[in-house]
């Protein structure tokens, strides 16, 4: 049989790498903050040894030397031999952001170590034989290295199908000291008969000896998932050279008997699928969505074998049949859609989870507190939102410690309680996600922004502005109030990044403050940047698509309810308000369209709080649309956030709420 390329489990392993890491993270943080859970050390120390087994596994050298020693320092902590402190959790988080790192690097062919990973690796080193050194001799015990070790390891025949693999721990002994294989072994659960031989069970055993000074938690921590799946014994080595002949690393009956290493089990009920693009990634998706997806297509099958039969004898007196069958594929088409999208749905909590790290770090170096409190975090967004969403909270959180939440000193003089509260809530709101980010800090500062904003001739001296237009001038480009320039903020950009890249989503951010009590941002985004539902309208011979989720009411105007302002706009009188008017068929440049008002129909539309009218000839229907990109096939249009197909065939145009609406802000202000 020929060797196996491990490289096609190259990917898994990075993956669940990762996970593992956020894994150590997380539970790094819960004991930095105080908790006295074994659990959470046996979860650091798993995971660490799993990406140091996985590591020697796949080749990747540097990667395994590294957790080795980050490895041996977590055992120290494992046996209670070494105390938890403030310190080395620093290290240890350090040490999994060198991790991350280091694999980033392997995972894209480059060399994984540098300079900065040799360096704490020589901290973790020199942390560990320090350590080692202070152990005064005579109060060795069970846990003090050894000469060496004499191991008997006889795998029972199941070993194989629980992903373990000799060879793996074998090498992982390498790493230890210097292995000696004594002897290699057919157990007597080996059939008599060499054709009865089922390659897929183990019958080999193993005599070894482990020669250096390798304490025994090291040791033990090689066989530790491998409780039930084999027999082993281990007794320390009488002190004696090294055998002169050089030992074999594997022998042949090693490699004969045992399969190629794989990685790690996918979780039971869980399946791994591509998320499009290529190689770009993959996602764990439930097995229950996948089942989903299975019953889906058989319905749909016999719904397709229902109409062949119908269309291969047809005649009128099956037309109601047709036009059940019809009506069924139609179900089943819509059914089968939900499905599909399901499988692009991950929890936003993989998002969320990044933050404890963030705000524990920003607490040290800005010397505040912070009470981090994370709400919905199971609600489920596309894939594709999710990965953009993530940079846009990381600059409002900053923002929320560095300029909402005060000092310690500054919250008891104000009645408050030292530690501010920070506060990530996600939540499903009609069809779209909402994410709040508050905190109970000192809220925005308005007379500092409208000073700012007459700076910068974005308000006229002694204009008279609500609080929420206050709030709005934030978001324009380069706006900033810090008094001077900071690592993490105030250097003028930032929040008009925020929103742009929101709005690039098809979503909208906004934010309500209150002096002394703090600040709320909100970002509402689509559960999906592929299909919307939508009305389609006619302009003249072209239609254009407006998202359900941005329309507030149509209706028919009289002529004389629109006027004329300056500057050419036109505004009409709205439930006490005035709403600039937007033809679309001046925006967009339409022939033969209606021009007057009193003929077509106004369709109120609403974004981030802000209403406009679009004056369009009819309004078709309501569909579902697809959205397809111009940027990829054309380029980008002002106006438009991407194209469809309509029901009869022809391109439909999908208008950009958002956009039209700052085009009718404009008008109303000229």
């Amino acid at each position: 049989m020929g060797a196996v390329d491990l490289s096609q489990f190259h990917k898994t392993f990075f993956e669940e790498s990762l996970e593992g890491l956020d894994a150590m993270e997380a539970a790094l943080l819960a004991l930095d903050s105080g908790s006295t859970d074994h659990e959470l050390v046996h979860t650091i120390f798993r995971a660490a040894h799993s990406i140091k087994g996985g590591a020697a596994t796949f080749g990747f050298a540097d990667v395994a030397a590294f957790t080795h020693v980050a490895e041996s320092l977590l055992e120290e902590v494992r046996s209670e031999r070494r105390a938890v402190d403030a310190g080395l959790t620093d290290l240890l988080l350090r040490s999994v952001d060198c991790l991350r790192a280091m694999l980033d690097r392997t995972a894209k062919g480059q060399p994984a170590a540098d300079a900065g990973s040799e360096a704490l690796r020589a901290e973790l080193t020199a942390l560990v034989e320090g350590e080692a050194a202070a152990t005064p001799a005579a109060a060795k015990d069970s846990a003090a290295p050894v000469a060496g070790w004499e191991i008997r390891f006889v795998a029972l025949p199941h070993l194989l199908q629980t992903g373990n693999d000799p060879l793996r721990l074998f090498r992982e002994l390498q790493q230890l000291g210097t292995l000696e294989v004594v002897r290699a072994f057919v157990t007597d659960a080996a059939p008599a008969d060499f054709a009865a031989l089922d390659p897929g069970q183990c019958y080999m055993g193993w005599e070894l000896r482990l020669h250096g000074a390798v304490a025994r938690g090291d040791l033990d921590a090689v066989f530790e998932w491998l409780d039930g799946d084999c027999e082993l014994s281990i007794a320390p080595l009488a002190a004696a050279p090294v055998a002169q002949a050089a030992p074999a690393a594997a022998p042949a009956p090693i490699a004969a008997a045992a399969t190629p290493a794989t990685p790690a089990a996918v979780p039971v009920r869980e399946a791994t699928a591509s998320s499009g693009g290529g190689e770009g990634g993959s996602i764990r998706v439930g097995i229950d969505k996948v089942d989903a997806l299975i019953d889906m297509m058989g319905e749909l099958v016999i719904t397709q074998s229902m109409l062949n039969s119908i269309g291969e004898n047809f005649d009128l007196s099956q037309l109601e049949r047709l036009r059940e069958g019809l009506a069924q594929l139609e179900r089943n088409t819509r059914e089968l859609q939900d499905s599909v999208m399901r499988i692009r749905m991950l929890p936003i909590g993989s998002v969320f989870n990044r933050f404890p790290r963030l705000v524990r770090d920003l607490e040290r170096k800005l010397g505040k507190q912070v009470k981090l409190e994370l709400q919905g975090e199971q609600t489920e967004l596309d894939k594709t939102v999710l990965e953009k969403i993530g940079d846009p909270l990381v600059h409002l959180v900053r923002n929320a410690i560095d300029h909402g939440l005060e000092m310690p000193e500054q919250r008891r003089a104000a009645g408050k309680s030292e530690a501010g509260t920070l506060t990530l809530d996600a939540h499903h709101e009609g069809g779209n996600i909402v994410v709040r980010i508050s905190d109970d800090g000192a809220g925005l500062n308005r007379e500092r922004i409208l000073a700012k904003g007459i700076e910068r001739g974005l308000v006229k001296p002694g204009q008279s502005l609500s609080d929420d237009e206050v709030a709005e001038l934030i978001f324009q480009p380069g706006f900033s109030t810090a008094a001077q320039a900071t690592d993490l903020s105030g250097r003028g950009v930032g929040m008009d990044v925020v929103r742009r890249n929101v709005r690039d989503l098809g979503g909208s951010v906004g934010v309500k403050s209150v002096a002394g009590k703090g600040s709320t941002f909100t970002i509402a985004l689509p559960l999906t940047l592929a299909i919307i539902d939508g009305l389609v309208t006619a302009v003249g011979e072209e239609r254009y698509i407006v998202p359900l989720i941005s329309i507030v009411e149509s209706l028919r105007l009289p002529a004389d309810a629109v006027r004329r302002i300056a500057g050419g706009g036109e505004v009409f009188q709205f439930r006490g308000e005035y709403l600039p008017v937007i033809r679309l068929h001046r925006a967009f440049g339409c022939a033969d369209a209606i021009a007057e008002v009193e003929r077509g129909i106004v369709v109120v539309v609403e974004d981030e709080g802000q209403r406009v009218g679009l004056l369009v000839d009819e309004l078709v229907g309501q569909q579902q649309a697809v959205i397809k990109s111009l940027e990829k096939h054309y380029e980008r249009v002002q106006g438009v956030s991407g194209a469809t197909i309509v029901s009869d065939g022809s391109v439909a145009l999908i208008v950009d709420v958002g956009g039209v609406v700052r085009l009718g802000r404009r008008s109303k202000a000229a």
